[in-house]
């Protein structure tokens, strides 16, 4: 008789269980459509500047040249390259999701300066106001204390299939 009981006890439970999981999933689903995420970073496809100062991008100090960035595969689109188009330097740098204050008008990279060191910053493309900001390093937040920072912004060209550049 008590084993009837226990049996019963537990059967009656599992309907209510369920329909707890039920309406925690239809919660969940309910609020992810309502409040969707923002994906990470936003610049896909390889991008071709012409950078005509030395700088920094994440840890890395580069010279100045045509450099090709691109994000990495598997990454979640949270690590990025740039390499020199004679595969001469390259440095990897992390990446998070950025809005601009207004949607940009062309294809461009954005460097913090301060004083005659430049700091790879942001990063988008044309008509698109969600770009991706590069992580700062911790040089940079070294160097931007109590320094008095401006901004230098270099275009850049979408690169095709064949690696020639186009608009």
């Amino acid at each position: 008789m008590f084993v009837e009981v226990v049996r019963n006890s537990s059967a009656s439970h599992k309907p209510t269980r369920r329909r707890q999981l039920l309406s925690l999933s239809i919660a969940l689903l309910f609020v992810a459509t309502m409040y969707p995420g923002k994906a990470n970073a936003q610049i896909v496809g390889d991008l071709e500047a012409n950078i005509p100062f030395q700088f920094h991008a994440g840890n890395a100090k580069l010279p100045a040249g045509t450099y090709r960035i691109r994000v990495l595969d598997d990454s979640d689109l949270t690590v990025m390259e740039i390499s020199s188009l004679d595969g001469s330097t390259s440095a990897l740098f992390q990446v998070q999701e950025s809005d601009a204050n207004s949607t940009p008008g062309k294809n461009e990279l954005i460097f913090n300066k301060y004083g005659n060191r430049y700091f790879l910053a942001e990063l988008f493309d044309e008509g698109n106001p969600s770009g991706s900001k590069v992580i700062e390093s911790g040089y940079e937040k070294k160097i931007s204390k109590g320094a008095v920072a401006a901004q230098e912004r270099v275009p850049v060209r979408r690169r095709t299939q064949q690696g020639k550049s186009g608009a």
